[in-house]
């Protein structure tokens, strides 16, 4: 039957009792399964890392440059590690760098989260700052009900 109609048997799920098979082209069905991977890995977010580096003697204004980038980072979607980074004998004072780290989710708090607390490693202090995703959807939905 499958030739006269010049199809091919197809073996869809081998797992079933009884296996389910279907009379269909074998390339269009390829042809449509890679077409539907494809966008299914497009509409995948992929979340990527940004990190912002200063040392615990950072000086105001360079501070607010570094929240205004990590700002920047977090609004397009993606993490922040935020480094301290100690030289010499400022590692003797690992306080100053968590309350920069505190300082920074403070000022982040609107739109972002701590997913790691500040924990040295090495000679760095390392934080980790999600996005929130809530405040964005709930703006989405205010502009659709008006």
């Amino acid at each position: 039957m499958a030739e006269q109609k010049q199809l091919d048997l197809v073996e869809i799920a081998p797992s079933a009792k009884p296996p389910v098979c279907r009379l269909m082209d074998y390339g269009k069905f390829k042809f449509e399964q890679s077409k539907r991977e494809k966008e299914s890995r497009k509409k995948q977010k992929i979340v990527s890392v940004k990190e912002v580096k200063m040392r615990p003697n950072i000086e105001d204004h360079d501070f607010q440059v570094k929240a205004k980038n990590a700002r920047k980072f977090l609004s397009s979607g993606d993490k922040v590690k935020v480094t301290i980074m100690f030289r010499g004998r400022q590692i003797t004072h690992p306080e100053l760098g968590e309350r920069l780290c505190v300082k920074l989710a403070e000022q982040l708090s609107d739109i972002s989260s701590v997913e790691k607390l500040p924990k040295i490693e090495g000679r760095n202090m390392v934080s980790i700052l999600v996005p929130k995703l809530e405040p964005e959807k709930s703006k989405k939905e205010e502009e659709t009900d008006a």
